[in-house]
Formats: C-alpha cells, sequence, structure tokens
C-alpha cells in the first residue's frame, strides 16, 4: 500500500472541542471555506476560535469520531478581518476580555486591532470601560500569548511539552529561544526542571556534539541532581563519574574533565568523608556544613535553670492534669537549661505530653515561641493538640520566588531572623537538610531551638536525613522516650505500631479495638470492600463521614494504587451530574466537589481566607483541599483548603491530584480520624516496614488493613532502607578533616 502523501489545509479555527493544557494536545474545527468544517486533532497549543492555521499532516479515520485531520506541522496566521478578530478575542483568549468588551473593541479599531493590541496598547483607553491601567494589563497578556505560542509550536516541534513552554516562557520572556540555542540545557534550571531525556534529545537535534562541554556538565549535574530524589546529599566521586559516562556514552577521562571546569566555576563542590572523595551539588555542601556548625554552637549553649523551675515543672503538670513521669520532668528540665533538645518517640510515649508542658514553662518564663511543623496538615494537628498557633516551615520563614531567578528565597534568615526566644518544630523526619539549614539560619543566636520527631517513620522526600543523622550522631542532647502510657496502651493502633517497628506481627485477629484486619484475596473484592467501607459501611456504622476517612496505599500504580483508587472513589463520593461542572486533565477529570492535593510546593499562587479577613500568598505541597468552583469562561478553578481559597489557572492544574487516596509518603505529618490501608503486590523499596509503620501512625481513631496477611507480614520483615549518602553524622561527631 502506498504512502499516504502530507495535504496542507488552511481556515479558521471554528470551535475548540479538547485541549490538554499538560502536553498542547487539541481537538478542533476548522473552517476551511465553501460552508465546510472538518476536525482537526494534534499537537496544537492554546488554539482559539477565530485565528487562522496552516496545518500540514495527513488524513485519518477514528474508530468513535470518524474522519479526521491529524496535524503534524503548523504555521499560525493571525485572524484579518474585522469577523475574525471578534470571534478570536471573544473566546477569551486574552485575559480581561470577553465577548462584550472585544466587539467594543473591534468596533473602535477593525481591521487594526491586533496591531495597535501589539504595539500601541495606550490606545485601547479610548474604548468605553477600558482604563489606562486596564489597557496596559490588556496589551501585556496579548504579548504573553502571542510570544508563549511562539515557544510552544517551536517546543512542539522537538516533543517537548506545551507546560514546560509556559514556565520556559514566563522564566525567559521572548529571550527564550535565542537562549535555548546558546545552550539548551537550561531546561534543567530550577523551576524548570526538564527531564535529562528530553533536554539532551532537544540538544542534539540542535547540533550538540556528544562530548560538547555543555552537554557533559549538564549531565554530571543530571546525575546529582537526579539522586536528590533518592535521599542523597552527595555521590561518592568514582560512582558519579561512572554513572555521567554510561549516561552520556562518553569515557570517564572526558567527565573528569567536566568535573573540573565545573569545580573552577564552583558549581561542584568536592569533600572527603572517611577518607573517600565525594562531590555535592554547591547547595547541598553549604546546607550540609551550615547544619553541622549550627547545631553544634546550638548543643553548646546553655542557661541558668529560672527561680523555682522544679515549681513550674509541677504547676505545668497540674494545669494539664497529668503526673509527670521522672523522663517526662528530666526533659522539660532539659529544654529550660540546654540551647537545643532532640526529643523522640512513637505513638503513645507522651511526646505531646512534653510539649505542652515545655510550652507551659516557657509561658510562665516569659519566652515567647514559636511553633512550626513541615507541612499544613502537620501544623494544623501541632496546633489542636497544643493550644498554641503553629504554622508551616515555609510560611514561618516566609517563603517567596525571587522574580530574578525564579528560585524559592525565604525573608527568614541570619540577617532578619525570627522574633522568638524558643523555636518549636514538630515532624521533624520530614524534614530534608536543605530545609533544615533554612530554618537554623533563621533562628535568633543565643535562643533555643526543640526539635521534634519520630526516625523510624519514613525519611525526607528531599535529601538527607538530617534528624536521624542528629539523632545517631550521640553528640547533641536528646531525649528519647520508650514508656508507653497505660491509656495508650489500650489502643491496639499504638501496640501494633510499636510491634512493627520492633520487627514483630501486628494482632490482626482482634475485632474489639480500633485496629482491624479484613482479609481479601483478589483486587476486586478488595476495591468493593474500600469502596462499600467509604460511602456506606463507616459513615452509617460508626458515624464517620467520608471526609473523615483517609484511604492509603504503599503505591501510586496497579488497581490498588492511588492512581485507580481515586478514580474508583470519585464515582462513588462524587459522580457527576449535571450541576457539577468538570474539567478534564490527562487521564482523568476535576470535578466541582472532589477532594485534591497541591503535589508541589508553589509560593506564588495566591489565597484569600474563605471570610475575606486577609491574603496570601504560597500552597505547598501536602495541602490537601476541595474544588469549590469550576470556570470554564475564565478557565479557573477554586480550591478550598481548610479557612482558604485559591484560584488556579487551567495552565496550573498539573500541581493537583485526586485525593480520596495518598500514598502513604503523601500522608506523612497528617493524622486521619479513620484510616484505610490497602495491602497488595508492590514494590520491595515501597512495600516496607517503615511504611507500615508510618501508615498505622497516621490513623488517629480507626485504622482497617484490607488486604493480605502475607502482604502486612513481608512489610513487617522488610527492615531494608535505602541507604542515603548523607554526611551530617559523620560531621558532627567531627570525623571529617
Amino acid at each position: 500500500m502506498a504512502q499516504q502523501e502530507m495535504e496542507i489545509l488552511q481556515g479558521t479555527v471554528s470551535a475548540v472541542v479538547y485541549q490538554n493544557y499538560e502536553n498542547g494536545y487539541s481537538v478542533l474545527r476548522l473552517s476551511v471555506g465553501g460552508g465546510q468544517n472538518v476536525t482537526v486533532v494534534g499537537t496544537i497549543p492554546l488554539p482559539a476560535v477565530g485565528e487562522r492555521l496552516v496545518v500540514t499532516g495527513k488524513w485519518g479515520n477514528h474508530a468513535s469520531y470518524g474522519r479526521q485531520f491529524e496535524a503534524e506541522f503548523l504555521e499560525r496566521l493571525m485572524p484579518q478581518t474585522g469577523m475574525e478578530i471578534l470571534s478570536y478575542l471573544s473566546s477569551r483568549i486574552i485575559k480581561g476580555i470577553g465577548p462584550r468588551m472585544a466587539a467594543r473593541i473591534v468596533d473602535a479599531f477593525g481591521e487594526d486591532t491586533l496591531r495597535i493590541m501589539e504595539r500601541e496598547p495606550g490606545r485601547l483607553a479610548e474604548v468605553p470601560g477600558i482604563s489606562a491601567e486596564r489597557a496596559k494589563l490588556i496589551g501585556e497578556e496579548f504579548r504573553l500569548q502571542t510570544g508563549m505560542r511562539q515557544l510552544m509550536e517551536f517546543f512542539a516541534l522537538h516533543g517537548l511539552p506545551a507546560e514546560l513552554a509556559v514556565r520556559t516562557y514566563k522564566l525567559y520572556g521572548d529571550s527564550a529561544t535565542e537562549l535555548l540555542y546558546e545552550d539548551p540545557y537550561l531546561l534543567m534550571d530550577d523551576g524548570l526542571d526538564a527531564p535529562f531525556s528530553a533536554v539532551d534529545r532537544f540538544a542534539i537535534e540542535l547540533g550538540v556534539a556528544a562530548d560538547d562541554p555543555r552537554r557533559v556538565e549538564a549531565g554530571i549535574l543530571f546525575e546529582l541532581t537526579y539522586n536528590l530524589s533518592a535521599g542523597h546529599s552527595f555521590l561518592p566521586e568514582n560512582k558519579l563519574s561512572a554513572a555521567a559516562a554510561q549516561l552520556l556514552s562518553v569515557d570517564e577521562e572526558t567527565i573528569r574533565a567536566g568535573m573540573a571546569r565545573l569545580r573552577e566555576a564552583d558549581r561542584l563542590m568536592t569533600d572527603t568523608l572517611t577518607e573517600i572523595p565525594v562531590d555535592y551539588l554547591p547547595e547541598l555542601y553549604e546546607a550540609e556544613t551550615f547544619c553541622c556548625r549550627a547545631l553544634t554552637a546550638a548543643s553548646a549553649l546553655r542557661f541558668p535553670p529560672p527561680p523555682g523551675l522544679n515549681r513550674m515543672i509541677e504547676q505545668a503538670a497540674s494545669e494539664s492534669g497529668i503526673a509527670y513521669s521522672a523522663g517526662q520532668k528530666d526533659a522539660i528540665r532539659t529544654a529550660a537549661e540546654q540551647g537545643l533538645l532532640l526529643i523522640t518517640g512513637g505513638p503513645g510515649t507522651g511526646k505531646t505530653t512534653i510539649l505542652k508542658g515545655i510550652l507551659s514553662l516557657f509561658g510562665n518564663m516569659g519566652l515567647k515561641c514559636v511553633l512550626a511543623a513541615p507541612t499544613g496538615r502537620a501544623a494544623k494537628r501541632l496546633t489542636e493538640v497544643t493550644g498554641e498557633d503553629a504554622s508551616t516551615i515555609h510560611r514561618l520563614l516566609e517563603a517567596g520566588i525571587d522574580p530574578a531567578t525564579g528560585k524559592m528565597v525565604f525573608a527568614r534568615d541570619e540577617d532578619n531572623p525570627l522574633k522568638a526566644d524558643a523555636v518549636i518544630v514538630d515532624e521533624m523526619s520530614m524534614v530534608d537538610v536543605l530545609l533544615l539549614g533554612s530554618l537554623l539560619r533563621a533562628v535568633p543566636q543565643g535562643k533555643r531551638l526543640i526539635l521534634v520527631g519520630d526516625p523510624d517513620q519514613l525519611p525526607p522526600v528531599g535529601p538527607g536525613s538530617p534528624f536521624s543523622d542528629m539523632l545517631r550522631s550521640g553528640v547533641l542532647p536528646a531525649v528519647r522516650l520508650t514508656e508507653i502510657f497505660r491509656q495508650a496502651q489500650q489502643s491496639l493502633i499504638v501496640m501494633n505500631a510499636h510491634r512493627v517497628n520492633q520487627g514483630q506481627q501486628p494482632e490482626l485477629r482482634n475485632t474489639q479495638s480500633d485496629f482491624f484486619f479484613m482479609r481479601r484475596q483478589s483486587e476486586q473484592t478488595l476495591l468493593q470492600t474500600v469502596r462499600d467501607l467509604c460511602t456506606t459501611r463507616l459513615p452509617r456504622n460508626m458515624g464517620i463521614l467520608p471526609e473523615q476517612i483517609q484511604v492509603l496505599s504503599p503505591t501510586r500504580k496497579g488497581a490498588v494504587g492511588t492512581g485507580n483508587l481515586n478514580l474508583m472513589l470519585q464515582a462513588a463520593l462524587n459522580p457527576p451530574t449535571p450541576e457539577k461542572k468538570e474539567r478534564q486533565f490527562g487521564d482523568f477529570s476535576f470535578r466541582e466537589g472532589d477532594r485534591v492535593m497541591q503535589i508541589r510546593n508553589n509560593y506564588d499562587i495566591m489565597w484569600q481566607k474563605t471570610d475575606g479577613s486577609a491574603v496570601g500568598a504560597g500552597i505547598f505541597n501536602g495541602d490537601v483541599g476541595t474544588v469549590q468552583s469550576i470556570d470554564p469562561g475564565a478557565e479557573t478553578m477554586t480550591v478550598v483548603f481548610d479557612d482558604k481559597k485559591a484560584d488556579y489557572d487551567f495552565s496550573q492544574l498539573g500541581e493537583l491530584g485526586l485525593a480520596y487516596a495518598v500514598t502513604v509518603h503523601k500522608s506523612q505529618g497528617s493524622e486521619y480520624r479513620a484510616v484505610i490501608l490497602t495491602a497488595w503486590n508492590g514494590s520491595p523499596y515501597l512495600m516496607s516496614r517503615s511504611v507500615l509503620y508510618t501508615a498505622i501512625t497516621r490513623a488517629r481513631e480507626l485504622l482497617i488493613i484490607v488486604g493480605r496477611e502475607e502482604t502486612v507480614q513481608a512489610m513487617t520483615e522488610n527492615a531494608k532502607k535505602n541507604r542515603r549518602y548523607t554526611g551530617l553524622k559523620l560531621r558532627l561527631q567531627g570525623k571529617c578533616p
């Protein structure tokens, strides 16, 4: 059969049927003259009704949708006639212009409208209803859309996603294409974070040679950056050299030359740990060495005991209605006298009791305390258990984005420290070395620092394992709580958590407590059970509402992974209705009423208190909210996070995911009234003791494991932890030159 020849179609977009903001794929109707409309599909970023296209491609026949033209190459021609321009602007392609305003603008300027918007936007103020300020904003938005679309088309030609083009244009503006020809590997910079394989393919298409210094240096830095996701703060030099050589298919001599250039430019830091040369990204080296210096200095700080210390401790116990154990009294006394204190222990061992006692003591001493935790959920829980205001660490440090670099910065540091006499941070097991470094820079010199956590939970998502390193170093003041108090012993959640942590199998047959196991031998019956528990059984039999239930899975993939669980639970708990608006995104839809989670830190998203009392910026990884409304016309989705609401452009929906089910890793720092954990097959790296322990400790009143006993047994026995290359423990012990 002869190969089908390429054809060229030219016409005006009459309707946009579908567009995917993530990859630029679109389905549209193209008016090609003579009253004929054809369906065109392909990568056509940000199409707008009224714009003229020249499309090169082939005809195809879709099984469900029939004959359609599959676009492979695209040229955009701006609308020319007054009617085309009116249709184009009426499509809301330009923020701030709807159909009525579009009609007034075209009435005023006719076929000259787009030229004026680009070159003389101030003249738009001649149109009734447009102020000089609004005219300026419309002109800026028009130029942004034009430049962004051109970059999208350039990216599409080289197989790069449209979403990356949007981020690149926002960072580099009209200079983006020129800068990328000079160095394609700019796409791997912070804020863009494009995958190396895609950028490398793009660079080779632009003519970059295999041993080009730009490529070699980018490959070395990629290996270090990639391994941050595995928790490594550094890599041994021999491992880095071998990995980079294999990645780039060049010899190690070429890699060593690239390393030397990077060191010369201060883009790579080399040190020696236990007589082994190791390589760091500069920010990781700086963070780790600074943490060592700051923690050592804080641990050396001593305060004279305040007058009447023992009396104040007894007063704190009286206020709480709890008789402190000797160990708890010693911990509270140490907090008063030491500049640094680490507090660690499992569930039911009294960490909260000690925290409340310390806060009471510090209050009686007239000390101002600030409380923080890594996530919004953890901060909210800290507020609930202590009765004191707590915030996320990022919010405490006043995180923001530097507009010049696009990188995260903190307003609080050595030059602008926190205004506090004591800083208390909970859930320290979640804090990576970079965030710890930023926190320590903001702690005022000569003030107290108390760090609380459970190192047996999962390590941080980011690099390092600083809380574990601090404890294992043996050189910092620490209180280890091991006694399970009598009231906590009545909870099978608490007792099973400790059994699992000690490598003992949890009690699964007790049906009279707060911990239940429901044996299921097929994926189908497991899924059906989870659905029934969330929709009817727990709400009807135990009065636990669906929004108080969190389904957890060790994995995202597979039939019992969070991806499929979310689709099933969305259909069961928030089914589509004519009254609910929804927005397709990739393989699923966001729907009004959905539970969603922010999956990456975004310091730019503006929020407003639901009562209108305040505004601010920043929604953080792990924040969970509800989709309040979807506006297809304005292309925005409003999400309410506790007492804040934020508007997302449709182009930002990749930052959200459904949250009816989340991975155990994503649940860290949170506590839920009821947890349902799936126990099925999965990667040995995920089906581990630390994952099971973390999942159990997320439940406050009820935990139900649904699945197979042998999976629970295997997780309990799997005590292997991925080794992390981190030097903080050795540095604290003084074992580095």
